[in-house]
């Protein structure tokens, strides 16, 4: 198996060390970097395979970083790591794209088991089929992560395109919100589920342009991804 490469931005010098020798003591490989423009830098110059990021940073924090990496790169997850526990700054986390976030103090092995969680989805998204959903006028590839419409194409994040296979496979049908969060956020608690509202409403955005298409919220149990094209089951 080939290793894993993380960026780790973290300003913070000796927890940037310890968690750096902790992860190559783990089997992985760990580039320290200490400011958001130099990891900017890092990341243009080399492939990795997973971003934890530190929001408070110089020169550019974690949060424009992260912005920045997913204009090159939809598809890499990243972790935020922040001393912060404000709602918003986790919802604006998971606005930019975030695959998890981690409040310090935590502990090491905390931040390992996030780790390997996240690449074995990733694993796991490697090895599967490509599928293609049509969904009224618009496709949307899993494998690229791609959605088609008529004028564009789009590239989703991983957890959009996610939770877009999940509501393809059970179109004109209720997505239970319970199962949605323990498939892709494994855990069901009020930042996810905050989380899973906010990545909706981008889905919503993305398949406007077809007026056929729509997803709605089904009270007390989930969603429900509306195709007046497709039977319902």
């Amino acid at each position: 198996m080939d290793t894993i490469k993380i960026l780790l931005c973290e300003d913070d010098k000796n927890l940037g060390c310890l968690l750096k020798e902790y992860l190559i003591q783990k089997g992985y490989e760990c580039d320290l970097i200490g400011d958001g423009e130099a990891g900017y830098q890092a990341f243009i110059n080399t492939t990795y395979s997973i971003c934890i990021l530190d929001v408070m940073m110089p020169k550019k924090d974690g949060f424009t970083l992260a912005q920045d990496i997913r204009k090159i790169n939809t598809h890499v997850p990243i972790i935020f790591l922040t001393a912060k526990t404000l709602k918003e700054d986790v919802l604006e986390g998971f606005r930019i794209g975030a695959d998890d976030y981690i409040t310090k103090p935590f502990s090491m092995e905390e931040l390992l088991l996030r780790i390997e969680a996240i690449m074995r989805r990733v694993s796991i998204r490697g090895i599967k089929n490509e599928v293609e959903y049509k969904l009224g006028s618009l496709i949307f590839n899993t494998q690229r992560q791609e959605l088609i419409t008529p004028t564009e194409s789009i590239r989703l994040t991983t957890k959009e395109a996610e939770l877009l296979t999940l509501l393809a496979q059970n179109v004109n049908n209720v997505l239970e919100r319970n199962i949605a969060l323990k498939t892709i956020w494994i855990e069901d608690n009020y930042f996810n589920a905050r989380s899973m509202d906010v990545y909706i409403t981008k889905l919503r955005k993305m398949i406007k342009v077809d007026p056929d298409l729509g997803i709605i919220n089904i009270h007390g149990k989930g969603y429900k991804l509306v195709d007046p094209n497709q039977p319902t089951t």
